[in-house]
């Protein structure tokens, strides 16, 4: 039995970034250009396709949580994509990648911080959940820094 669900960004915030062309909290405009490589929709959770438009905007997967602010660069489908269903597993386009996951507890304290690769992600993740004091973990690519979903307990 899983211990987590898998949270992509919210319907709200893509929308809001397809209809402005602004990253929402910070008015930045939304940057609109043709994908050249592997581009992960952050909503979707599914890769923008080389050759897709994508859209690229700032992003604070913090902002729920309190302060200091932690905003960095998030893709999404440039047309309108549906939301990742909230299942318990990883899917399947990071299987395998080179993920860093994130433990966090309350008041954003960094409880764990965990390098992945080789389809260990939902083992380690499920290990996360072990401890009581994580409340939520953040997946982020290893090789480019970058946020792409939060996993939380189930």
């Amino acid at each position: 039995m899983s211990t987590f669900r898998v949270v992509a960004i919210p319907d709200n915030v893509a929308e809001s970034v397809r209809a402005t062309g602004k990253a929402p909290t910070y008015g930045f405009p939304a940057h609109k250009e043709i994908a050249a490589g592997r581009a992960p929709c952050r909503h979707c959770l599914k890769l923008i396709e080389k050759g897709q438009e994508l859209l690229l905007f700032t992003f604070d997967p913090f902002q729920e949580h309190g302060v200091p602010p932690l905003p960095g660069p998030v893709y999404i489908h440039v047309e309108a994509c549906p939301r990742h269903e909230e299942t318990p597993a990883i899917p399947e386009e990071y299987r395998g990648r080179m993920l860093t996951l994130l433990a966090y507890g309350g008041e954003r304290k960094l409880i764990s911080e965990i390098r992945v690769a080789d389809g260990e992600e939902e083992k380690v993740s499920s290990e996360m959940f072990a401890n009581s004091e994580v409340k939520y973990v953040h997946v982020r690519s290893t090789e480019a820094g970058c946020y792409l979903f939060r996993l939380e307990r189930e």
